[in-house]
């Protein structure tokens, strides 16, 4: 006998809860008809991860108990099927007139109009991203519960994302019966991540003899995007189907029994795979860094301003790098009709930069306009020259510059509701290269976590690629090739005053992402100057960053959640 089980891997909105519910419906009446008697949804697929505050709202977490009632009395009619459904529960309760969180992440089991059994995550991370501890009590159960006709059932030992990463749940899961382990999960995605979890879940694999199924979150939400990949392991810790990252997809698995149904607890269990979605290849293949960056800002862009109802993108197009890869992101997630570019030239845009900046708008297709920040800069050191009268031209008159083009993008944002996208990097918001009011001015950080040579590599890798139809080789190689600069002074040239951008990133991997001392940094060979140069401007610069839009976090240590260090601090090391 086989069992088909159907992960629904879904990109949900977080606080949508009846809209939630009837993706969920709708996923587990498609893989009824398709023969499924289980249904697996991510993590917390009720309300979407993570609703943050909004756990702390009793109404928020009664509509979440409503939507899934929603779900069960719309999947009353499925005889025999199963659906796994992720939600808040619980709440507060007073001892003294002193409140007490008992509040869950937790998920139910639906069959036929009823919730046989609720389960709450045990595990609960608070590191990173996560702060589930902010929320959330740690469960204390088991929950192992049967699928499949009478007398043939297969025992399915439920776990939730972070329990699957330690020993004791998926154990305490076999010791209760499980045959199977089914893990619903809502894990971020970071560089590294996909290969991570595998080997992690390969870990429970051969700890409890037992195959998993591994069902993932897909879809953006602020900073954070899930990537999922979805995949099955069988009884060895072989993959045995992986579903495509970055996209929708319902994964079929069959779960089939060598071994007649006598005494279930000994069922020797395998996963097959008869059918995904109709594909001969079932595991999708491992990608490229470069492959899993690009969908994943791609996404991330697509889902911020889509699921905040943005009608589209506008940003400044200086014929330098960054921007370029912005505008390549933006059309890839957006379409060319959704997204607008803004040459603004000052006195020491290159002609170079107006040309390349013409040419790129021109292969991708987007609306592209010029508007000269000259009169207005003028303007500017008019009205200031009495104040500046004797005093040289320094990075005052540079941020005038900057602001003056993020007022204009603001206001060409206000009149057309399109979100400005800001297009700094990674390097420049470590080293504070960037300019509150200016060139941070913005909704949304594309490429806030993108270091700048990763931006080369990406801007490489998306010429010769075209992952989404939009075109082959949008950025002009003069782009690429040319020596970065600000052009806020004339010969301006980034590598001025700041180390090779390959030597600075080094740096900033281990001070920043790695958390290595000055001394460590030091006895890896880096060269003194360089190493107090970098960190020094890392700490300085920390006021900026917290005025900075949210941006796409796809490393294990981003600017955002991931770092929380005091503006006001005398501690060097």
């Amino acid at each position: 006998m086989t069992l088909k089980i159907c992960v629904a891997q879904l990109n949900l909105v977080v606080g949508d809860l009846q809209g939630n519910a009837q993706k969920i419906i709708a996923s587990a009446n498609e893989a009824y008809a398709k023969g499924a008697r289980l249904l697996l949804t991510p993590e917390l697929s009720i309300c979407g991860y993570a609703a943050e505050d909004l756990f702390l709202r009793p109404a928020f977490i009664s509509a979440c108990h409503d939507a899934v009632k929603t779900v069960v009395d719309a999947c009353a009619e499925l005889k025999g099927m199963v659906v796994v459904v992720g939600h808040p529960t619980g709440g507060d309760e007073r001892s003294k007139s002193v409140a007490i969180q008992r509040r869950f992440n937790a998920a139910s089991v639906i069959s036929e109009g009823r919730i046989l059994e609720t389960y709450a995550k045990r595990e609960l991370p608070n590191y990173q991203v996560f702060d589930e501890r902010r929320y959330f009590t740690p469960g204390q159960g088991v929950c192992v519960f049967q699928v499949g006709e009478p007398g043939k059932q297969v025992s399915v030992g439920l776990l939730i994302c972070e329990d699957a990463w330690f020993a004791e749940p998926a154990q305490l899961a076999l010791e209760a019966g499980a045959q199977v382990l089914a893990v619903i999960n809502a894990s971020p995605f970071h560089v590294g991540k996909g290969g991570e979890r595998v080997q992690r879940m390969a870990d429970r694999v051969k700890a409890t003899g037992l195959p998993l199924i591994y069902a993932h979150l897909v879809g953006g939400q602020d900073e954070v995007v899930f990537d999922g990949g979805s995949f099955a392991l069988n009884a060895k810790g072989d993959l045995v189907a992986r579903a495509e990252s970055f996209k929708e997809e319902l994964l079929y698995i069959g779960v089939n029994s060598a071994v007649a149904f006598v005494n279930t607890a000994s069922v020797a269990i395998n996963l097959i795979v008869n059918e995904v979605n109709g594909k001969a290849d079932v595991i999708a293949p491992l990608r490229s860094d470069e492959a899993d960056l690009w969908d994943a800002l791609v996404l991330g862009i697509r889902d911020y301003l889509g699921k905040n109802g943005f009608p589209g993108a506008i940003l400044g197009l200086s014929g330098g790098i960054d921007s370029a890869l912005v505008l390549a992101l933006a059309v890839d997630a957006l379409g060319k009709d959704k997204v607008r570019a803004v040459m603004m030239p000052s006195p020491y845009t290159a002609d170079i930069s107006w040309i390349d900046a013409r040419e790129m708008a021109q292969r991708m297709g987007v609306r592209y306009d010029e508007i000269s920040i000259v009169p207005e800069f003028e303007a500017f050191k008019k009205s200031l020259a009495s104040e500046f009268a004797g005093l040289a031209e320094d990075t005052t008159e540079e941020n005038i510059q900057a602001r003056i083009r993020g007022t204009l993008l603001m206001a060409l944002s206000n009149k057309s509701g399109r979100m400005v996208l800001t297009t700094g990097n990674k390097s420049e918001m470590a080293t504070g290269y960037c300019t509150l009011y200016g060139d941070m001015a913005g909704g949304f950080a594309a490429i806030k976590d993108i270091a700048k040579t990763m931006v080369f590599k990406l801007c490489l890798w998306r010429n010769q690629n075209d992952p989404n139809g939009t075109g082959s080789n949008p950025i002009p190689e003069r782009i690429i090739t040319r020596p970065p600069s600000a052009e806020l002074r004339a010969d301006q040239k980034d590598q001025d005053s700041l180390p090779p951008y390959e030597v600075l990133d080094a740096i900033l991997e281990r001070y920043m992402e790695n958390d290595q001392s000055i001394a460590e940094i030091l006895a890896a060979g880096f060269a003194p100057a360089d190493v107090q140069r970098v960190t020094h401007l890392i700490k300085i610069n920390e006021h900026k960053r917290r005025q900075a839009p949210i941006g796409i976090r796809v490393t294990h240590r981003s600017f955002g959640k991931d770092w929380r260090y005091p503006i006001t601090s005398k501690f060097r090391a």
